[in-house]
């Protein structure tokens, strides 16, 4: 019943030609549950809601495409694109058969550093701070206190004081951190199977998914020395033209907020790199005359979909 009314407030706020506005959205995992630790992220069921609704409200288009509309200013009403981050293995197990069921295009950025087995530092914390056994880990010596592990909304807790505070910290000493916290948390078996193989990311292309780079190791590009900036974004786009045989043109920010990860130079970087375009995570939506290096996105996380779908409309004003 909301369907009609939030495709007309769309169309209102987005119509077809140079005043059309384009959403993008994006998503990191869709796992085949839901997961306690992180309740509001899409599982495979909420993202089959998703889609549904989007294919009802939305002229969804390949961001490739999507931007060379916007050159032209012959963005359709309600364009939206759908972008995946990082390279999970669930990107391809869940969320490609939804796609597919829809009739959905999406365009995946992969950090090649954790192909075939790698883990993301972040899911590092995650996984162990989920498997401990203890009631609390120590991290006082991180300023970080006590933090109390018992149940789940505790590790909730936890994580969300943890992750922020080691994001940010140079490479070397993240590493040596998240090392200790893993150590505290006591010996468990933390999987190996959460990025996406090569053969996952050929998957993908080989369905008509786009595949855009995201670096190598997905490091803060604003604590970078330029040299290493550039190495990162061009190795992580040369390893993906090597497997999937097919030029890269789009690059996706790692944490993408103008300022604190990344800076007018990087985008200044990937332009002479000679991508097409570049998206951020810096909320809003896109439209003509915007810089294409610093793409806007939406972040889709509503459970109730008529919520999701005026939020959705929000984004576009």
């Amino acid at each position: 019943m909301h369907a009609p009314l939030i495709r007309t407030l769309m169309n209102v706020l987005s119509p077809a030609g140079s005043r059309a506005r384009l959403s993008i959205l994006i998503f990191h995992r869709v796992p085949s549950e839901p997961d306690s630790l992180f309740p509001e992220e899409p599982d495979i069921s909420q993202f089959d809601r998703i889609c549904q609704a989007l294919q009802k409200w939305c002229n969804v288009l390949p961001l490739s495409h999507a931007i060379e509309r916007i050159k032209t200013s012959s963005l359709p009403a309600r364009a939206a694109c759908i972008t995946f981050d990082d390279g999970y293995s669930d990107n391809c197990r869940n969320a490609l058969p939804v796609l597919s069921k829809y009739g959905l295009h999406a365009t995946f950025f992969v950090a090649t550093g954790f192909l075939n087995g790698g883990r993301m530092w972040n899911d590092t914390l995650i996984e162990s701070v989920r498997a401990t056994p203890h009631e609390s880990i120590d991290l006082t010596d991180m300023e970080l206190g006590r933090l109390r592990t018992q149940s789940f909304e505790d590790k909730r807790a936890a994580l969300a004081a943890i992750v922020p505070a080691l994001k940010h910290l140079e490479r070397s000493q993240r590493e040596d951190a998240v090392a200790s916290v893993a150590s505290r948390c006591g010996p468990a078996k933390i999987p190996n199977d959460l990025m996406m193989t090569d053969d996952e990311v050929c998957a993908l292309h080989a369905a008509g998914m786009e595949i855009g780079a995201h670096t190598v190791n997905h490091p803060i590009l604003a604590r970078c020395a330029e040299p290493e900036a550039s190495r990162e974004i061009a190795d992580g786009r040369a390893t993906l033209e090597s497997l999937i045989g097919e030029r890269v043109g789009l690059f996706a920010y790692p944490n993408g907020k103008l300022g604190r990860d990344y800076t007018h130079e990087h985008v200044r970087l990937v332009r002479d790199l000679g991508f097409d375009a570049a998206v951020s995570t810096n909320p809003g939506a896109s439209a003509d005359g915007d810089d294409l290096f610093q793409l806007r996105r939406f972040t889709p996380w509503d459970r109730e979909i008529w919520r999701f779908g005026l939020r959705l409309a929000r984004n576009l004003t």
